[in-house]
């Protein structure tokens, strides 16, 4: 029996990635495509509750691959796929291929991840991906399809996602895969916050920026980065 595929991102119906992500998966079973009709970055697990959501056909352009978008978030995305765009239950939940890394402490920010902890939550067989936020995707197409192949069919383990993040390098840089990665406690990026205005009344208003200083670390997600692996871990779903 084909397998049922359901994919989400957080980066919107019509980003890149979701696009390479559908036309990969699509040799691997039926696809069905519910995404953000906008930008849901750094939502986490959030979940829409106060107001309707609206879901509409979208037109992907890859054949035998149902897509639609949606008003709300990627955890919405997969309920509402899942519980009433599908007409039948997914047996893996796809997130990504997001535009930019989810590991380390930025799991708990990513909706991306949000997304596979909430088809894990449901019951749901669910991987996370994420890439460099670079225009290069050599690595990504080298090893997508090599692993999905290899991630797709495993049993689903209650409380677990699988995350997988791509090195945004050129191919001749990347050193190949490394399995059962740890999250890192580290930050990939050490945030802190731009005064862009001061109010009269003493308030203030704010931009926060990241700043990447790469710190070697053996055995953990961010270390896999540093070092030009792909990079898959299993990250328990602490909601």
């Amino acid at each position: 029996m084909s397998r049922k595929i359901l994919i989400t991102n957080d980066d919107g119906v019509d980003a890149g990635g979701i696009r390479r992500l559908a036309e990969a998966a699509a040799d691997l079973g039926e696809v069905w495509v519910v995404a953000p009709s906008g930008q849901c970055s750094a939502l986490s697990h959030s979940i829409t509750l106060r107001h309707s959501i609206e879901v509409h056909p979208y037109d992907l352009g890859i054949e035998n691959v149902h897509a639609f978008s949606c008003s709300g978030t990627p955890g919405d995305c997969v309920r509402v796929g899942a519980l009433s765009v599908m007409p039948y239950k997914p047996d893996v939940v796809l997130s990504g291929i997001n535009y930019g890394y989810n590991l380390a402490t930025d799991i708990q920010y990513s909706a991306t991840a949000g997304a596979a902890f909430e088809a894990e939550f449901q019951g749901f067989h669910a991987i996370a991906l994420s890439e460099g936020a670079v225009d290069c995707h050599e690595v990504t197409d080298r090893y997508l399809k090599e692993i999905l192949e290899e991630l797709i069919d495993e049993k689903y383990i209650p409380g677990q996602m699988i995350n997988v993040n791509f090195p945004g390098c050129p191919l001749k840089e990347c050193n190949g895969i490394l399995r059962d990665r740890k999250v890192s406690r580290r930050e990939y990026y050490k945030d802190h916050y731009n005064v862009l205005r001061e109010f009269s009344d003493g308030g203030m208003e704010l931009m926060v920026e990241g700043v990447h200083e790469p710190v070697s670390e053996e055995n953990t997600d961010y270390g896999a980065m540093i070092t030009h692996h792909v990079s898959i871990g299993r990250v328990c779903n602490i909601h």
